[in-house]
C-alpha cells in the first residue's frame, strides 16, 4: 500500500491516458507551508479529494509529498517526478535529500497496513520561506560593557524558516484537519516563541561582550543563537529550523539614547584638539552674538568684556592645558616617527654639563620667551606658549 515511480514517457505520452486521475498541489505560494493535492482535469481541480488506486501524483521541486489514509501516513516522497498509487505495493519511501533522517519518524507515524479507505495527498514546502516580519513589543535589556550601562533596545526585521523534517511538521506543526497552512495561519504562536528566543539570543550576545551598536550587523551570529534556542521547540518537536535573521532597524529608548550620546561626547572631548576647537568656537559665537545685539554692539561688547574678564582666567587655563596636551601628542608622534633623533636628544640632555650648565640648542629648537624652556615643537611643553614666528 504505497506509491511507485512512473516512467516520464508513460505520463507525458499517449500512455498518460491510462491513469485514472492526476493529482496536483492546489496552491503552493511563497509563504505556503502545506497544501492539499487534488485531482486535476482540463476544467480545473475536481471537488473530490479522495485519491483512488492507480492515480498519478505529480511532485515538483522543493516539495515533499505525503500520501495518507484516514489521517495516517502510508507513504511519501522527497523526490520530484510522477508517482503511481499502488495499494498492492509496500511503501516505497523515497527519501530524497532527507535520506535516513526520516526513518525514526516514519516508524512513529506510519499506518498499520489495513485496507485503504480514504486516501489523500498533502504537499509540504521544503524551500526556505523568507520575509516573515517580526518586531519586539517591549524594549529588550542589553548590558554593554563599552558603555558600562544597562541599555534597552527594540529590534525590527524579518526572518526565514525551512521545514527540516516534513513528517514531524505534518504530525505536530500543522493544525488538525487543515488542508492549507500558510505562515499567517500559525504565525501568532510561532512569533511569540520567536520573540522569546530573540530576547534570549540578544542577551547571550550581551554576555559574550558584543557592542550594542554591532547587533544589527551580526545577523549570522544571531541566527546561530536563535537556532540553538529554538532547537527543542521547533526543530526537534515540529521539524522547523530558523535559517536566517535580518535586523532591519534597532532603536533605543530615550534614557539609553541619552547615555550613549553622553558617552560618545565624553570620548570626543578627550581629544585636546576638539576641546580647543570647542573653546575657540564658543568665543567666536560670543563675538557674533555681540555684533548682532539689537541693543547696540558697544553695550554688547562692554557686557562681553565684563564676562570675558570673569571667565578669561578659565579660558586661558583651558587653552593652555589643551595646547600642552597637543604638544605632548605631537612630540609622542614625532618620537614614534623619528625615534633615533629623539634618543640622541635625550642622551644629549642627560650629558649636559652639571652645575648650572645648559645643553646647546639644536637646529629647529627654540627657547620659550615666557618660561625659558627649550622646545622642539610648535608649542612650549611647559606653559603652552606658541613658538614665535
Amino acid at each position: 500500500m504505497g506509491i511507485i515511480r512512473a516512467a516520464v514517457g508513460s505520463v507525458t505520452g499517449a500512455l498518460g491516458n491510462q491513469f485514472l486521475d492526476v493529482v496536483e498541489p492546489v496552491n503552493m505560494g511563497a509563504q505556503t507551508l502545506m497544501t492539499q493535492g487534488r485531482i486535476k482535469n482540463k476544467s480545473g481541480f475536481a471537488s473530490s479529494d479522495i485519491i483512488s488506486n492507480g492515480s498519478c501524483i505529480h511532485v515538483y521541486d522543493n516539495q515533499f509529498m505525503i500520501l495518507t489514509d484516514g489521517g495516517k501516513i502510508i507513504d511519501y516522497t522527497a523526490e520530484p517526478g510522477y508517482f503511481i498509487v499502488d495499494n498492492s505495493s509496500q511503501p516505497s519511501l523515497f527519501q530524497g535529500q532527507f535520506k535516513a533522517s526520516l526513518k525514526d519518524v516514519w516508524e512513529r507515524f506510519k499506518f498499520n497496513g489495513s485496507s485503504p479507505q480514504s486516501q489523500k495527498v498533502f504537499y509540504i514546502n521544503t524551500q526556505e520561506i523568507k520575509g516573515i516580519k517580526f518586531g519586539t513589543r517591549n524594549a529588550i535589556n542589553y548590558f554593554d560593557g563599552f558603555y558600562n550601562a544597562e541599555l534597552f533596545l527594540r529590534a525590527f526585521g524579518t526572518y526565514s524558516i525551512r521545514v527540516e523534517n516534513p513528517l514531524l511538521f505534518y504530525a505536530n506543526g500543522c493544525p488538525r484537519n487543515a488542508t492549507q497552512v500558510d505562515v499567517p495561519d500559525i504565525n501568532e504562536q510561532y512569533l511569540n516563541e520567536f520573540l522569546e528566543a530573540l530576547q534570549a539570543a540578544i542577551n547571550q550576545m550581551s554576555a559574550d561582550g558584543e557592542r550594542i551598536s554591532f547587533v544589527a550587523s551580526k545577523s549570522t551570529t544571531l541566527s546561530k543563537y536563535m537556532a540553538g534556542v529554538l532547537d527543542d521547540t521547533w526543530k526537534e518537536l515540529r521539524g522547523i529550523e530558523v535559517v536566517s535573521v535580518g535586523i532591519g532597524s534597532i532603536s533605543y529608548d530615550e534614557e539609553s539614547q541619552k547615555l550613549i550620546n553622553m558617552r560618545n561626547q565624553g570620548a570626543m572631548m578627550q581629544d585636546p584638539t576638539i576641546r580647543e576647537g570647542y573653546v575657540q568656537s564658543a568665543v567666536a559665537q560670543g563675538l557674533q552674538n555681540a555684533g548682532s545685539n539689537p541693543a547696540g554692539a558697544g553695550a554688547a561688547f562692554m557686557g562681553m568684556g565684563m564676562g570675558m574678564n570673569a571667565a578669561g582666567g578659565f579660558m586661558q587655563s583651558a587653552s593652555a592645558t589643551n595646547a600642552a596636551q597637543m604638544q605632548a601628542q605631537y612630540q609622542q608622534q614625532a618620537q614614534y616617527q623619528q625615534p633615533q633623533q629623539y634618543q640622541q636628544q635625550a642622551q644629549g640632555a642627560q650629558g649636559a654639563p652639571q652645575g648650572g650648565g645648559a645643553r646647546v640648542k639644536q637646529p629647529g629648537e627654540w627657547f620659550c620667551p615666557e618660561c625659558g624652556t627649550l622646545n622642539g615643537g610648535k608649542f612650549c611643553m611647559n606653559c603652552g606658549t606658541k613658538k614665535p614666528e
